[in-house]
């Protein structure tokens, strides 16, 4: 496997993790309609949240978020509303990111950004 998709997965795994213990029900990790990608999709408190995990182990080029631009947000919320067309009756819904970055020789740096 390559370095980056291990950062990924790493980042991935630690995410879930941290929803989990932030009270977050994981619904599914890396849901996928076609060639569209949900990487968690979770709910919490009556909503149903779409989550985009970025992680780098860098701030050279700036946060992990900032991986997430326009056409990434196209097609989660592309991906978010097939999800929806084959899971009906969910009233509220939210779209977030949950930004990682891995450091050598320091704990994950973890921030949340909801509702984006």
């Amino acid at each position: 496997m390559s370095i980056h998709l291990e950062i990924g997965f790493k980042g991935e795994e630690l995410a879930a993790a941290w929803l989990k213990k932030k009270g977050y029900t994981i619904v599914h990790r890396n849901w996928r309609y076609r060639h569209l990608e949900v990487d968690i999709i979770a709910f919490y408190e009556f909503t149903l949240h779409f989550i985009e995990v970025k992680t780098r182990s860098t701030t050279s080029f700036g946060g992990p978020e900032l991986g997430v631009n326009w056409k990434k947000m196209l097609r989660l919320k592309r991906a978010a509303n097939h999800y929806l067309l084959i899971n009906p009756g969910h009233a509220w819904i939210q779209f977030d990111i949950v930004a990682i970055t891995l450091c050598a020789g320091k704990p994950p740096f973890i921030e949340f950004f909801t509702d984006v």
